[in-house]
Order: structure tokens, then sequence, then C-alpha cells
């Protein structure tokens, strides 16, 4: 038997082994979440890009439907509510001579989930996101584009976070 051929035996005999073990330790990639109710209400405004990727989300899952239509809520299970959306900009550092060298954006959202009667599933709960951005004036209209990408990028990590407090729910 060659070099080669004995290398790539070994080389597969540790692929397999390294199969092994991850199988063994449990390992799973993520799956659709399942959740315990199939329609949804949300009381996001039908503008809010926020209401617009969570509403997505939830029915690209398949499992959910999302009612907006407030004539149609007594079909919703749960009544999801948007309690508040703020997004800030704080300055956190600055150079020896007073301009600023690095902004925190933070994005904080207020919600709870709730029974047609009343029932509180999830309390009123806040989700708080940052992101910390250097600032340089020559490049002011690159960072702007930037900060928009953050955003967005926060908006995304906001709506998997809501979906996994979503999931948790085991019954109503």
């Amino acid at each position: 038997m060659s070099t080669s051929a004995t290398l790539r035996c070994v080389a597969v005999w540790l692929a397999l082994g390294a199969i092994m073990l991850l199988a063994g330790c449990g390992f799973e990639l993520r799956h659709s979440p399942t959740y315990a109710f199939h329609t949804l209400f949300s009381t996001a405004p039908l503008n809010s890009p926020l209401g617009i990727q969570l509403s997505r989300g939830l029915q690209s899952s398949g499992q959910v439907e999302v009612i907006t239509d407030a004539r149609q809520i007594e079909r919703a299970q749960v009544i999801f509510d948007p309690l508040a959306e703020v997004r800030e900009k704080v300055v956190v550092g600055r150079t020896s001579s007073g301009a600023i060298r690095e902004f925190q954006l933070r994005l904080r959202y207020r919600f709870r989930l709730r029974t047609q009667e009343g029932k509180e599933l999830i309390p009123e709960t806040e989700i708080q996101l940052n992101r910390d951005i250097n600032f340089n004036e020559t490049g002011a209209l690159f960072k702007e584009s930037e900060e928009g990408l953050l955003y967005r990028d926060m908006e995304n990590d906001l709506v998997q976070q809501i979906q996994r407090r979503l999931a948790t729910l085991r019954q109503l």
C-alpha cells in the first residue's frame, strides 16, 4: 500500500470518528421551533418593519397563521402586543480633543403575549440589543449606511429571539 493510500485511509477513519463523536454528544442542527398555538393576532402597526419580519418568520414555519385584521381577532388563540420600540445612538468614546470616536447603537423592544381572555402567557418583556460603531468624519456617508446595516442586523436578531421565546410556551 502506498503512502498516499494510507493517508487517505487514515483521513477517512478520522472523519468517521469525528462524525461518530458529534452524533454521540447530542449535537443537532437547529430546526424550526414548534409553537403551542396555531393562530396569532399581532397588534403591531402594518408598516412596522419588525412586525412584518416577525409575521413572515412565524408564517414561514408553516405552523402559525398571523392575523393582522382586527375584525378577525376572535379567530386568534394568542395576541402579541408590541409595547415599545426605541432606537438610540449614544456616544461612548471621544478623542482627547473632544471629537466623537465611537457610538453605540441600541434597539430596545418591549412586548407581551396573552390569550383572548387576558391571561398573560409571556409577561411584559424587554429585549435590548447593542452594536458598537467607530466614527470618522471623513467616512461619514459610509458610516451612515453601516449604521443602517447594523440596525437591520439587530432587527433580524430581535425577531429570532422573539420567535425562540414564543416557542418556549408549552401550553396555553
